[in-house]
């Protein structure tokens, strides 16, 4: 049984019991499939502090499944969240990702981007740069950069992958096989220290090996929801990756033990 202590809120709100708080944290987890520790925090009107609290005693329960940047229902490891879910989420964080995330791009480069509503925003900061080469498998990056007429867009070939927009399947690796590029930009659904970027379906982790595959340096652009955490299929190991570009509430533990195996930080303020 969830417990009862409770909360005394600060702002003279009545005190919200544990089990009101948690029930409370549960709903929003099982609507969205996965919730970071701030938003958690903010809906239930507790610290951040004692949402942990709240989560560890859920996990126990085997009631949902704790990482790093929040919470996620158990299974979610082979779970893949569709385009509309995750447009909605940490929009600000993404933003201010995909702004760093821009400067490592130079006027002439040829790069591959991944899917992705990070990646999506990073390509509307493209349309500045002239003699640009990009090859992606997203189809939301093709319709961004496709009014910038100084933007060369290839897509892949593949089969459409409707929950994220995008073309997988062997003929998607088979397109980039032959590129060299200098700089892929991928995301992800999770990323850690010991198993690097991951994805829940094996066609996506493919394609995002074959984009990686085909560049001098790869870039993750990853929100502080994502970092600590794992799904089923690994895609870019630690030691691949050459730049993160993350948001400040990204857990400053996984971004050390990342730094310390050789993954330069870029970290967005906001």
């Amino acid at each position: 049984m969830i417990g009862s202590v409770s909360d005394t809120q600060s702002d003279g709100r009545r005190p919200v019991f544990a089990a009101e708080r948690r029930q409370r944290i549960l709903e929003l987890v099982r609507a969205n499939g996965a919730v970071s520790l701030r938003e958690l925090a903010q809906a239930v009107h507790s610290s951040e502090v004692t949402v942990r609290r709240d989560l560890r005693a859920l996990e126990s329960e085997g009631l949902l499944n704790r990482h790093h940047g929040g919470a996620t229902l158990p299974g979610e490891l082979s779970r893949e969240a569709g385009y509309a879910h995750k447009v909605s989420l940490e929009s600000a964080e993404k933003a201010a990702i995909a702004d760093l995330a821009a400067a490592l791009v130079e006027d002439g480069d040829a790069i591959v981007i991944g899917p992705g509503t990070t990646t999506q925003e990073f390509a509307r900061r493209l349309a500045r740069h002239a003699e640009l080469a990009v090859v992606t498998n997203s189809l939301l990056v093709a319709q961004v950069l496709a009014g910038s007429p100084r933007v060369e867009v290839m897509l892949t070939g593949g089969t459409l992958r409707g929950p994220i927009l995008a073309l997988v399947g062997s003929a998607a690796e088979r397109s980039l096989a032959g590129l060299r590029v200098r700089r892929a930009f991928i995301s992800g659904n999770g990323l850690s220290a010991d198993r690097g970027l991951s994805t829940p379906n094996m066609q996506v982790a493919g394609v995002d090996r074959a984009l990686a595959g085909a560049a001098e340096e790869v870039v993750v652009l990853a929100d502080h929801t994502k970092i600590g955490v794992d799904t089923m299929v690994q895609t870019v190991p630690a030691e691949r990756i050459d730049h993160l570009v993350t948001d400040d509430a990204a857990p400053r533990d996984v971004l050390d033990e990342l730094s310390g195996r050789g993954v330069r930080l870029h970290v967005a303020q906001f």
